[in-house]
């Protein structure tokens, strides 16, 4: 009896790799020549979104520094009345009278600590009783005071109260404030200033991090829900703006003024559910998602914040001494 014959299955041949690899070329190809219009169309035409039209006020939550400062003049400048909501009534008094003064529109003010317990939204509900809410701004929000293991966190406990409170609280209790009259009205815009460091975890600012990535995704989620009601809910996700809160005092290309980067912003309404709202701030973003793995980017962070973090326990240290 013969032996039975072993046949092999043939190999592809070169042909079929060159064919997968210019398909593989073309495609990559088209969707960056695609992200590349859209990008000139979002950050260089913009939207054309006449803001005023939803409603004749917008709302600002941390309306008294950065970027919450910078919504409420742009949105002013645009032609809406503002309500601005923020812990020092004395700072909310500056900014509403210099608001009054160079755009000639109407002001409120409610002043309450968003670190505390929900009982500030009866107050808040209270001042915004009769106001047609066009725009609302979620952008109140806090840091860590510098970059920590979670554990090392002075106060932790007091630091995650008030972190959950202020960074996703407020978005859930605003939005559920202001929500239902838009619906009704079948017109308005919620506007949750996140951050870039939603995108992917950033260890040593880890609860940080997190927070904003709740916002991101609520932000996202609610828009699929209520965009056939006439709702457009948007996720603002900069990366580092010369505010307090960043500790950038001045300004670059990349690290742009709060007016920069909220014109900026603003001209991407309507356009993009999730936005970094800033063409250079774009353009790292895609850097970041698209052309490094998850795992690397993770690690230059991390290698980042213990470096921001010797340096700042250095600094302190020798104030000590």
């Amino acid at each position: 009896m013969a032996a039975p014959v072993l046949q092999l299955q043939s190999l592809p041949c070169p042909q079929f790799f060159y064919w997968l690899g210019v398909t593989a070329f073309t495609w990559i190809a088209l969707r960056a020549a695609w992200r590349l219009l859209r990008g000139a169309q979002v950050f260089l035409i913009g939207s054309g979104l006449r803001l005023g039209e939803f409603g004749r006020w917008a709302v600002v939550t941390g309306a008294t520094d950065g970027i919450g400062k910078a919504y409420a003049k742009e949105l002013a400048k645009r032609g809406m009345n503002i309500v601005l909501i923020s812990r020092s009534q004395e700072k909310l008094d500056q900014v509403a009278e210099e608001i009054r003064e160079q755009f000639k529109v109407e002001t409120k003010t409610i002043a309450v600590d968003f670190g505390g317990g929900t009982e500030i939204y009866k107050v808040i509900e209270a001042g915004l009783a009769g106001v047609e809410i066009g725009v609302l701004v979620n952008n109140v929000g806090i840091s860590y005071n510098y970059p920590e293991y979670f554990l090392d966190i002075a106060d932790l406990d007091d630091v995650i109260n008030k972190m959950i409170n202020i960074n996703i609280m407020s978005v859930c209790k605003m939005t559920r404030m202001v929500l239902p009259a838009m619906v009704k009205r079948s017109k308005g815009i919620i506007l949750n200033v996140s951050s870039a460091s939603a995108l992917y975890p950033v260890p040593l600012l880890t609860l940080y991090s997190a927070t904003k990535s709740f916002v991101d995704f609520f932000s996202q989620g609610l828009h699929v829900e209520y965009q056939s009601k006439g709702i457009i809910v948007q996720s603002v996700l900069p990366f580092y703006v010369a505010t307090k809160l960043s500790k950038i005092r001045k300004p670059t290309l990349d690290k742009p003024s709060p007016e920069t980067y909220v014109k900026a912003a603003l001209n991407t309404v309507g356009l993009q559910m999730q936005t970094n709202g800033y063409l250079p701030h774009a353009i790292i973003g895609w850097i970041t998602t698209s052309l490094f793995p998850v795992s690397v980017v993770i690690n230059q962070f991390k290698k980042m914040n213990q470096g921001n973090r010797a340096h700042y326990l250095k600094k302190l240290k020798e104030k000590g001494d």
